[in-house]
């Protein structure tokens, strides 16, 4: 499998060369050139498989020659093994037509976790290869963060640079990247939002002075393999709710836009999906981008739900390659355009073709605080306020009862359980194997925003190249 940039201006790589790098040179982010497609049949002899077989089964396509299929399926038993839950990504129903897909079992209680716990061994496999070493800089709105620093703490051949907005995340969040304390871990707290820290990433990977001297690697969504993870837990679903003798709706609460695209891949590859329901918080890019064709970033809004907090979705860029008849020239006018002014107008082949498997709902807090009321209240049902905007963009999606609609349950109710008990009576506790959180030490640095500092702060410390 060859992997080419959104952009159309940097070189083809494989599947491990696309992991290594993350972005692409010219600013885009890898794709592969063309959607591996299964057939309803080969989708059926799915059925029943162990979620790390139905891992390796769906991932091998994208993987290519860059590993074989048996030395796949050991990491993806590695990776799953790890997982709190037998079935790795549980459903649970509501009622006749919602259901939850539970993906927060893993090591951090995060959805996360279902793709970085594959992202750290693929980098660890692929590592082990060379003399490189790997500086990976990322940033996150909550989640990624301890995600990514679980999956790699400790391992040969990397230093982890996590960048998070001080004030902006939850207190268990913030722990659980902070009480981290391996040697290899570096948090850094920054003045400032979300997008200012994804920016000044973006910014790195296009800064001579750092590529030329450390190999700099990223966990976020741009890197394909994560994304790549995360389809899988789409087709997990479907399958055990019919597919493909059954279409299936997904309701995807999103600031990024990685996980929804995720299940637009799984549409790609076959799998018979009805509906993509993108939901949003106040921070809405992306359901004015859906709804009317204006994607132009405002100010962002601190919430609840802080993890879509966000106004500048990164992967939406594949989608707008995909959707634009993958003219990468176009595609990197268009999106010089966006970074100039923080503001653009869709194509109407981008809006059409959007239309025809996405639509979109906004909440704001008093949405948030009735779907997490529901859960609780119609199923015995405590769920995170990120969660909570999903199902309330799946309750108002209109679609035939026929249709199953999955809601996506991204984290645990006890990373946020201030929220939770406010809209319930009910504070969710921590699971047995996190219960001690609060007891450890934290160490990570604080600095303003400000590219310089940040990338002085990571030259100090990272590993130069061989």
């Amino acid at each position: 499998m060859e992997y080419i940039s959104t952009r159309g201006n940097a070189p083809v790589l494989d599947f491990e060369g696309a992991t290594l790098a993350g972005l692409a040179s010219d600013g885009g982010l890898y794709v592969p050139r063309e959607w591996p497609r299964f057939t309803a049949e080969e989708i059926t002899a799915l059925r029943g498989l162990p979620y790390a077989e139905l891992a390796a089964k769906i991932m091998a396509p994208f993987v290519g020659d860059s590993l074989s299929y048996d030395r796949l399926l050991e990491l993806t038993r590695t990776a799953y093994g790890r997982f709190a839950h037998a079935a790795v990504t549980p459903l649970k129903q509501f009622d006749e037509q919602h259901w939850l897909l539970e993906l927060f079992h893993g090591p951090t209680l995060a959805f996360k976790d279902v793709a970085l716990q594959m992202l750290g061994l693929f980098f660890e496999e692929f590592l082990a290869r060379s003399t490189q070493n790997l500086t990976i800089v990322g940033a996150t709105s909550g989640d990624t963060g301890s995600a990514a620093i679980d999956a790699v703490a400790g391992r040969a051949k990397v230093d982890i640079f996590m960048l998070h907005p001080k004030g902006r995340v939850s207190d268990v969040q913030r722990r659980q990247m902070t009480t981290v304390l391996a040697p290899n871990v570096y948090n850094i707290a920054i003045e400032g939002s979300f997008d200012d820290a994804q920016a000044m990433v973006k910014r790195m990977f296009n800064d001579k002075g750092m590529t030329d001297r450390f190999s700099i690697g990223a966990v976020n969504s741009i890197n394909w393999a994560r994304l790549m993870a995360q389809v899988v837990y789409y087709f997990a679903a479907a399958l055990q709710l019919g597919a493909p003798d059954r279409e299936v709706a997904f309701s995807v609460p999103t600031g990024n836009f990685g996980d929804v695209f995720a299940g637009y891949v799984a549409a790609k590859m076959g799998l018979p999906i009805a509906r993509l329901i993108v939901a949003t918080n106040v921070n809405d890019i992306l359901h004015r981008a859906l709804s009317s064709g204006d994607y132009s970033a405002g100010t962002v809004t601190p919430t609840a739900a802080p993890s879509m907090d966000i106004q500048v979705s990164s992967n939406f860029e594949r989608l707008l390659f995909d959707l634009g008849g993958r003219d990468g020239a176009a595609l990197a006018a268009q999106m010089a355009g966006f970074e100039a002014t923080k503001a653009m107008a869709l194509t109407n082949a981008q809006r059409e073709g959007a239309s025809a498997l996405f639509t979109s709902a906004r909440a704001d807090a008093d949405d948030m605080a009735q779907a997490i009321r529901w859960g609780w209240e119609a199923a015995g049902e405590l769920i995170d306020p990120h969660t909570a905007i999903g199902i309330h963009a799946a309750r108002k999606s209109g679609l035939d009862k026929s249709i199953p609609v999955v809601t996506l349950a991204t984290a645990h109710p006890a990373k946020f359980p201030e929220a939770v008990e406010r809209c319930t009576g009910h504070r969710p506790a921590l699971p047995e194997r996190v219960g001690d959180l609060f007891e450890r030490d934290e160490r990570y640095a604080e600095l303003a925003g400000d590219y310089d500092a940040v990338a002085a702060y990571v030259a100090e410390r990272a590993t130069p190249k061989a």
